[in-house]
């Protein structure tokens, strides 16, 4: 992939779930009253911001895939009642964008995306609606962190980019996720 934006993208997406396969692992340590615990965040639970994450991601990715989803998403807020579960689907989801950014061709990065919303349809650029999906992730997964502080869970690492020197952080994530450094674009 030479394009910059593309490579980009690409690796934003591949961040993203490598970002989620690493709370998956945390949360996988909390029993279910840990995971539902009422804390002090936007949302007020771990399970509460974790679906909320999925729902919102479905959201955007059936609306870059061309779909009419809209507030559907988020008709059960919380579609997933443990960890297991909710970690499994944030899986699927995050590998249908990394699909879906690894599709991309340069002429797509200025494609009008139609958002439906309530009562209208949003239209934005897919490179605009991507680099807000990511924010949305990382804004949540940073509540997510601070809640597992409160828990006898350890947070783990979230704020390292998928650059050539951190390859020895993530070995054994990438085999669990089914990639190589290949794949990340080295």
């Amino acid at each position: 992939m030479t394009d910059p934006a593309l490579r980009m993208l690409a690796k934003l997406a591949r961040n993203n779930a490598l970002a989620n396969h690493r709370l998956a692992g945390a949360v996988a340590g909390l029993d279910q009253s840990q995971f539902e615990a009422r804390r002090v965040s936007f949302f007020p639970s771990l399970k509460a911001t974790l679906n909320h994450i999925l729902v919102i991601d479905w959201f955007y990715i059936d609306a870059l895939e061309g779909g009419t989803l809209g507030p559907k998403a988020w008709k059960n807020e919380e579609p997933f009642d443990t960890a297991r579960a909710l970690c499994a689907a944030q899986r699927q989801s995050d590998e249908k964008l990394v699909a879906l950014c690894d599709g991309l061709a340069a002429a797509d990065l200025a494609r009008p995306v139609a958002i439906h919303r309530q009562s209208r349809i949003q239209t934005e650029r897919c490179d605009d609606v991507l680099n807000h999906l990511f924010a949305h992730q990382t804004h949540h997964r940073g509540q997510v962190h601070a809640m597992l502080a409160g828990t006898p869970i350890a947070p783990p690492q979230l704020d390292e980019f998928i650059v050539s020197d951190d390859a020895k952080f993530r070995t054994g994530e990438l085999a669990a996720l089914g990639w190589t450094e290949a794949d990340l674009g080295f």
